[in-house]
């Protein structure tokens, strides 16, 4: 079902370019490749399904098929001088071909015995997805092709998957991205084609990292008019402007987001954002529910003494329903802020003085951890690796106080800190730990009398070694706090959806890299 195109020297000689696959129509002569492929694709070209070096068009397996009509979203639009984009319409590369019977007078369809099913996917993260496709001869004398099966994420910035797999050379544009591959098969479900981003490489074009279209509205569109044989749309496209950012401001402004704490601070049962810059302004972002945000809200302009907040969490400590904000700040005293909503900051409520021991208290998340209904306790990560839950929270009170570890050196290195519920059995909640190397691990079902067992999502990592702030919050349609919101260097921030203590979840792009 995948081959390659020739031009006008035919499939004895060495200059097949691109690769095609054949779908699954009504027509049965539709072949999908890439946008950046199908702009050079001419008249003589032909296409050859399951290639062999050398043969001529008789000794091919299926014989050759001419090109008749290639089809192109019209807003594809290629960088100048260049027939692939960096630009957002790099989502939009994807074409489908229309072919003339080969030599026999067989549909091509009919000739291969089947075609691949179009499919828009539901995720990017998928987690084993074929690529198949014809590397050009000066990086693959022997015309063969290359078949990796890989796990896919999303390109951050792009509706485009990413995958990572050695030996995808120039040539593999157009490579069919298929969840079920199995070889022999004259079927599978096609979610994608090589291609995208710089036609489907990163900016140094090394050949281990190949990125793919993913198939929307827009491409099944396509397809539509390559089966009816309509070479334009019915009506005008609107511009395509690509994927906007759930949070506003770019990575520019996030850079400078210094501390994150997530709870339903609007009482609309949405997991809401609060962040602390580091000019000292304090911002609510409120959530929508599908891991979106609504407007900026600001809560306080910039100042110098929010500049000194040290850590913050929050929780209904309060008692009213709706959550209240709780900051360390550098000279250790404890502030509440209560009922935080998109009025201000309201009033604060001192919950020790400057200069106690708080000023040890490395992290603190609000949390639930006393098999009750509301979120109204505090764990608390010691400088010293000593961890305790606080239960009974509230104003004017810490409540009383569990000791969970004993001070430790291995509780040091556990740089952030967030509770949530990720599906640990029973009412408690559940902690995510970021240790200093990247680690990241769920404890389940944390309690006032043990810390739960270790569940790790993630071995020690460069990535999340140099992760910037972390918080976990109900940010998604499931409305559980088992999504983790992660801030990163460059400020590009990520949400990985519906975390189990045994998976972190699926990452969605927040912020974009250099935006």
């Amino acid at each position: 079902m995948v081959g390659t195109f020739f031009g006008s020297d035919g499939p004895t000689g060495t200059d097949w370019t691109c690769t095609g696959s054949v779908i699954d129509t009504p027509a049965r002569d539709v072949i999908l490749t890439a946008a950046h492929c199908g702009l050079g694709i001419h008249a003589n070209y032909v296409f050859v399904p399951d290639f062999v070096m050398g043969a001529a068009p008789a000794g091919q397996p299926y014989g050759i098929f001419p090109v008749q009509q290639v089809y192109i979203d019209p807003r594809y639009t290629p960088d100048p001088g260049s027939h692939t984009t960096k630009g957002p319409t790099s989502d939009l590369d994807t074409a489908f071909a229309t072919l003339a019977p080969n030599q026999k007078g067989q549909q091509v369809q009919d000739a291969v015995g089947g075609g691949l099913t179009f499919t828009e996917p539901t995720t990017y993260d998928n987690p084993h997805v074929t690529v198949v496709g014809y590397p050009a001869y000066g990086h693959n004398p022997n015309g063969s092709a290359i078949k990796c099966t890989v796990p896919t994420t999303q390109l951050p910035g792009f509706r485009q998957m990413s995958m990572t797999c050695g030996g995808y050379y120039g040539g593999v544009s157009g490579s069919p991205w298929i969840t079920d591959y199995a070889d022999g098969a004259t079927s599978g479900h096609v979610i994608g084609d090589l291609g995208g981003y710089n036609g489907g490489g990163n900016d140094q074009d090394v050949n281990y990292i190949s990125y793919g279209t993913y198939f929307g509205s827009d491409a099944a569109a396509l397809l539509a008019r390559a089966v009816a044989g309509q070479q334009q749309p019915p009506t005008p496209l609107p511009p395509y402007t690509g994927l906007q950012p759930k949070l506003p401001g770019g990575a520019a402004l996030w850079k400078h987001a210094k501390l994150l704490a997530s709870g339903d601070f609007t009482g609309d049962h949405h997991g809401d954002l609060v962040v602390v810059w580091d000019d000292g302004e304090v911002t609510l972002y409120p959530g929508d529910g599908n891991g979106g945000f609504l407007p900026e809200k600001q809560l306080k302009a910039p100042n110098a003494a929010w500049k000194q907040a040290a850590t913050i969490t929050a929780g209904d400590f309060a008692g009213s329903g709706q959550y209240d904000l709780m900051v360390r700040w550098a000279d250790g005293h404890v502030s509440l802020f209560p009922d935080l909503g998109s009025s201000g900051l309201g009033h604060e409520v001192v919950m020790a003085k400057p200069g106690s021991a708080w000023k040890n208290a490395a992290q603190i998340t609000g949390g639930q951890f006393h098999n009750g209904s509301y979120v109204s306790d505090l764990l608390v990560r010691w400088s010293n690796g000593e961890v305790d839950v606080y239960t009974g929270v509230g104003a004017n009170t810490f409540g009383t106080k569990h000791r969970l570890l004993a001070p430790n050196a291995t509780w040091k290195y556990a740089v952030s800190v967030a509770a949530g519920h990720f599906g640990g059995a029973g009412a408690n909640w559940d902690v995510a730990v970021r240790w200093i190397d990247g680690e990241l691990d769920v404890y389940p079902a944390t309690s006032q009398s043990r810390l739960g067992t270790e569940h790790r999502l993630l071995n020690a990592n460069a990535r999340w070694k140099s992760a910037a702030a972390m918080t976990v919050g109900a940010y998604t349609a499931n409305a559980s706090a088992d999504d983790i919101l992660a801030r990163w260097p460059d400020g590009s921030a990520s949400l990985f959806q519906d975390t189990t203590p045994a998976t972190l979840g699926g990452e969605q792009s927040l912020v974009f890299p250099g935006a």
